[in-house]
């Protein structure tokens, strides 16, 4: 059966596509100023910007008392998880003893992202007097006249969500926003914390905006709130606050169990309150317990909400609502399950949140300033000059070492040099990637990596012409034999990038992130370009007639022509030299010399002397056949 043959011309077009595809795409993003032709560079390497902030107990806690280190180390966490979401990398968050904390944001970090790191974390219970979908209601009300009027009616277009909100909210048609309550709210519950004010925020709200999602300051306790979900896909009117998040005293994620004591086999997130919490919880879930089945219908010029909007109660957290459950029953005893469609991870994620926003602390900021990257920029400088007298150093040492065959190698670490800036500064672009000197470590690290790589493949190639295999046969069964070590090494290397990327932080993480990517584009490349580029040369004579200086010729390697060796069960071979070699003799298969080989390598050394007549009788012959 012919085996298929091996196209290297288009393989070697695949790398060209791929490189086009990505300098195209960055070109695009230049030219359109939503990129930079660079990678960012990280705190490290540009500088930024240094605050400090001085935590201390919020009003939040009516009982005073100092910060713990427990408090600073929850502060960090929430402070990451903000810096994170915002899309900022590379972020420095320490602290400094128990009285401090330290953030540095690399870059000039926008005004939003500033506001996020210095506002504390806030987290309430209050109770849902309203809700509907994320969109303004210029949106809703356009749609329901859709489907009223037919499928074929055509939508309304510009209608200013802004003055639709004002029209509608303007109930008594005097032309005025009223922020005062129609009459004085009985419980928590009542429609008359619906104010004008309330109506107009709630109709103009739109979820789907990014700004509505980065959250902010949780409002006035003592006043109604209109706030979005986390994921945008609803919108809320919420009552003054109803239990502080400072009054939690765990919360967990588990499976939930039944009344029997057996689980249930669904995600719940268990909360426990204190003494004081848990009777503030009591009470309001007693009150909503009773709205349960009932729907909430729009009179007297307020918005209509959705089926059980007054049983539920909502979990702000730094102006967002993470979650908003149903309540099933009065809970008295300070201890509450929430239950719905969680998976393991976002059940995790809510408890977390719960824990982390139940901090009862405020910042002030002590001081905010730009930092220099003075250090930074002298230590990459030095570490670009010395990377450029090494590179120097082994090219030199290729072309001594490899001859021809360093056209492959210099060509190989050319190649993954750019695909590795381009990779890298679209990385930057798309998710905020930046390079710090953990990260040029990183680097450095795997271009040893792929040179390494290269040096494997050669060598097994220069083995087998030292066996006397013809050059395209040598090809073929030393990138057989060289891929999987190849393969094997950089599964190593992306296996220890994971397990330090997901388990550091800060530099380490940084590190880890950039050998990972490294190392993937080195394995893509002695794929697609440093094997189909060496089958490539072989069209060449310079380098199929095994020249002196193509570092493959057989009489430097080794391979003397005219001797013979011994290959097992009486049998001897004649070694060639690869130039010389005979058309019939290139098409023999790699794996049948293989096997002769193997053959020949398991016999005891003293059968070499049994094969010495064998020897003599075909000298003879040979010579004849040489003449």
């Amino acid at each position: 059966m012919a085996t298929k043959k091996y196209r290297a011309g288009r393989v070697l077009a695949v790398f060209l596509i791929l490189v086009l595809a990505l300098g195209g795409t960055l070109l695009v993003g230049v030219l359109t100023k939503k990129a930079k032709p660079t990678p960012s560079l990280a705190l490290d390497l540009e500088g930024g910007t240094q605050l400090i902030l001085t935590p201390k107990a919020n009003a939040a806690s009516e009982a005073k008392r100092a910060v713990t280190a427990e408090d600073i180390t929850q502060a960090i966490e929430v402070i990451r998880q903000r810096i994170d979401a915002s899309g900022v990398s590379e972020a420095e968050i320490t602290s400094q003893g128990n009285s401090n904390i330290l953030v540095s944001l690399p870059g000039n970090p926008s005004k939003e992202t500033l506001d996020l790191v210095r506002q504390s974390a806030e987290l309430y219970f209050r109770s849902v007097l309203r809700s509907a979908p994320g969109v303004p209601h210029s949106v809703i009300a356009q749609q329901a006249a859709q489907q009223q009027a037919g499928k074929t009616a055509a939508p309304k277009t510009n209608v200013d969500p802004k003055a639709f909100a004002k029209q509608a909210a303007d109930i008594n048609k005097d032309g005025k926003i009223s922020d005062q309550p129609a009459s004085q709210p009985k419980d928590n519950s009542d429609d008359a914390w619906i104010t004008e004010k309330v109506i107009e925020e709630f109709y103009a709200k739109d979820c789907t905006q990014k700004s509505s999602l980065e959250g902010g300051s949780s409002g006035d306790i003592k006043k109604p709130l209109v706030a979005c979900a986390s994921d945008g896909h609803e919108k809320y009117i919420l009552s003054p606050a109803e239990v502080s998040g400072a009054r939690i005293s765990s919360a967990e994620s588990g499976m939930g169990t039944g009344a029997s004591g057996q689980s249930t086999g669904q995600w719940v997130v268990n909360l426990a309150f204190d003494k004081q919490g848990a009777t503030q919880f009591g009470n309001t879930t007693t009150r909503l317990f009773k709205f349960r089945n009932q729907a909430v219908q729009g009179q007297n010029g307020l918005p209509a909400g959705q089926n059980n909007d007054k049983n539920r109660f909502a979990i702000v957290l730094d102006g967002l609502v993470v979650s908003a459950p149903g309540v099933n029953n009065a809970i008295t005893n300070g201890k509450a399950e929430i239950s719905g469609s969680f998976t393991r991870s976002s059940a995790t994620a809510l408890a977390n949140q719960l824990k982390f926003g139940s901090l009862p602390l405020n910042f002030d900021v002590q001081s905010e300033q730009q930092v220099s990257a003075t250090l930074g920029a002298n230590q990459l400088r030095y570490g670009v000059i010395a990377g450029i007298i090494g590179l120097i150093l082994v090219v030199f040492y290729l072309i001594w070492q490899y001859r021809g065959l360093a056209l492959v190698a210099v060509g190989s670490l050319v190649s993954a040099g750019g695909l590795l800036y381009l990779v890298l500064t679209l990385l930057s672009w798309s998710m905020g990637y930046r390079l710090s000197l953990a990260g040029i470590a990183g680097v450095i690290v795997s271009i040893g990596t792929t040179a390494d790589s290269f040096i494997i493949y050669f060598e097994r190639i220069r083995d087998e012409v030292r066996d006397g295999k013809a050059l395209s046969s040598a090809v073929s069964v030393g990138w057989d034999r060289a891929k999987r070590t190849i393969i094997t090494s950089d599964l190593v290397n992306i296996l220890a990038a994971c397990v330090l990327y997901f388990l550091a932080v800060g530099g380490v993480q940084g590190f880890a992130f950039t050998l990972g990517v490294t190392t993937l584009i080195d394995l893509a490349l002695i794929f697609i370009f440093t094997h189909p580029m060496m089958v490539w040369l072989l069209r060449f004579k310079f380098y199929s007639d095994g020249h002196k200086l193509s570092g493959l010729d057989p009489e430097h390697l080794g391979a003397q022509r005219g001797t013979y060796r011994y290959v097992g069960a009486g049998k001897v071979r004649k070694i060639r030299s690869v130039y010389k070699a005979k058309p019939e003799e290139d098409s023999k298969e790699p794996s049948e010399n293989k096997a002769e080989q193997t053959e020949a390598g398991n016999k005891d050394s003293n059968q070499d002397d049994a094969a010495t007549d064998e020897l003599a009788k075909v000298s003879a012959t040979d010579q004849e056949e040489e003449k």
